[in-house]
């Protein structure tokens, strides 16, 4: 199990803090990190890994010195290259659906057959599947599972029932 707590949020390093010693067999990680302020914040409050939108050589640093997995945006080929040179070997596809979605996971499977791919942005349940049956996607995520409107109204089981179904695809798709 894994899980994404975005920095979109006051409350991201408690909530990440909180799953952390709550649930220690998910795999936390800090998204929409924008700084390596916000990684250290995220990591000293126990996220396992660092997802950024777009490709922030300083946070990508950061990350790399103190052993800490990244996987930060990317939307073009250049993007990818840039992280290649940086060690990576898996980012984040960001944003899918405006770029390209499957179709640009495919066309980028040929030049970069080396490079594992998180695709984030516009996947969702009805098209999660065909995200992850790309032979160069590791994960895909969305903002589905966790909609802004059902924390705001406190449909908790809503959140809980879309992140079991999320799961399901999962289990069915990779064993």
């Amino acid at each position: 199990p894994a899980a994404e707590v975005t920095f979109r949020s006051d409350a991201a390093a408690d909530a990440i803090k909180l799953i952390s010693e709550n649930v220690p067999e998910c795999f936390v990680c800090a998204g929409t990190v924008l700084t390596p302020e916000q990684a250290e914040t995220a990591v000293k409050a126990g996220a396992k890994a660092i997802i950024s939108p777009g490709t922030n050589p300083a946070v990508v640093e950061w990350c790399v010195k103190n052993d800490i997995p990244v996987f930060p945006g990317c939307a073009t080929p250049t993007e990818v290259e840039a992280c290649m040179r940086m060690g990576l070997t898996t980012v984040k596809l960001f944003p899918a659906e405006v770029v390209g979605g499957v179709g640009m996971l495919k066309a980028l499977s040929g030049p970069y057959s080396q490079i594992k791919f998180m695709p984030t942005g516009g996947v969702k349940m009805s098209n999660a599947e065909s995200y992850l049956t790309q032979p160069n996607c590791i994960a895909a995520g969305g903002t589905w599972i966790c909609p802004v409107d059902a924390i705001n109204d406190g449909n908790f089981e809503l959140i809980e029932n879309n992140a079991h179904e999320a799961a399901e695809l999962v289990k069915k798709l990779r064993g």
